[in-house]
């Protein structure tokens, strides 16, 4: 079993509660981490520079294409971003915990 980590970004802590609590409820994330950050993109020809809220949720790979569906689905971007890496040299009772936490949605 192999650990994923799947990030998106959001414009407000409403936004990144509602995603974080959907992926959690769902069992499609074990956690889910939001980290205020600094965002310096470009947006149709012009640099822009925002506050974000980054959210990191913790799968699996199996859930990892689910997971990310998900976000998509329910992201209030127009395009977000949504990215996610296999984690290496997790540790095995975060792992194990990860694992058991999650599930395929039923269907």
């Amino acid at each position: 079993m192999r650990c994923v980590a799947i990030s998106t970004t959001v414009a407000t802590r409403p936004d990144a509660e509602r995603l974080a609590h959907a992926l959690v409820a769902a069992r499609l994330a074990a956690c889910a981490q939001i980290a205020a950050i600094d965002s310096v993109y470009v947006w149709k020809d012009a640099i822009q520079q925002e506050p974000e809220l980054r959210i990191v949720f913790k799968t699996t790979e199996a859930l990892r294409d689910v997971a990310i569906a998900a976000i998509a689905e329910h992201h209030p971007y127009e395009v977000p971003e949504i990215h996610a890496e296999t984690l290496a040299h997790v540790h095995a009772p975060y792992a194990a915990w990860v694992e058991a936490t999650v599930r395929a949605p039923a269907g």
